[in-house]
C-alpha cells in the first residue's frame, strides 16, 4: 500500500498533471462565462431577430400532454444553446492555441538565430594533417 501512495504521489506533483489540473478548473470557469454569455446574450437577442422567441423553449411536440401522460417533445432549442456554447469554447481554444503557435515559432526562430552557426568541418588536408599529427606522437609515445 505504501509503493502505491509513494507511486500516486509522484505522478500526481509532475509538472504536467499539475498543469491539466490547472487547465481543468480554468477551463469550467471559462465554459461557465460562455454560457453565460450565451443565455444572457446571445439568445435573447437571436430571440429578438427571429420575432420575440425564446430559443431554448423551442421543440418539437410529438405527443401532446393528456391526463394520463405528460407532454412528448423534442427540446431542439436547448440543442442550439448548447451547440453555440460549444462553437464559442471551439473557436476561443482554437483562437489561443494559434496564438501561442506562433508565440512559440517566434521564439523558436530567435533561438536558431541567436545560435552560432557551427564550425566549419576540416578540409581533407586538414584530416590528412591530423592523421600524419597522431601517428607521429604514437610513434613518440612508444620510443
Amino acid at each position: 500500500m505504501r509503493q502505491f501512495l509513494e507511486e500516486f504521489k509522484k505522478f500526481a506533483l509532475k509538472g504536467n498533471v499539475l498543469d491539466m489540473a490547472v487547465g481543468v478548473i480554468i477551463g469550467g470557469a471559462f465554459s461557465k462565462i460562455v454560457t453565460s454569455l450565451v443565455n444572457d446574450l446571445i439568445m435573447p437577442l437571436l430571440g429578438l431577430v427571429t420575432g420575440r422567441i425564446n430559443v431554448a423553449e423551442l421543440r418539437l411536440v410529438i405527443r401532446p400532454a393528456s391526463e394520463a401522460a405528460p407532454e412528448l417533445a423534442i427540446g431542439y432549442g436547448n440543442f442550439i444553446q448548447t451547440t453555440v456554447d460549444f462553437l464559442i469554447i471551439a473557436f476561443s481554444i482554437f483562437v489561443a492555441i494559434r496564438a501561442i503557435n506562433r508565440f512559440q515559432r517566434r521564439q523558436e526562430a530567435k533561438a536558431e538565430e541567436a545560435a552560432p552557426p557551427p564550425p566549419p568541418a576540416p578540409s581533407k588536408e586538414e584530416l590528412l594533417l591530423q592523421e600524419i599529427r597522431d601517428i607521429l606522437r604514437e610513434r613518440r609515445q612508444s620510443a
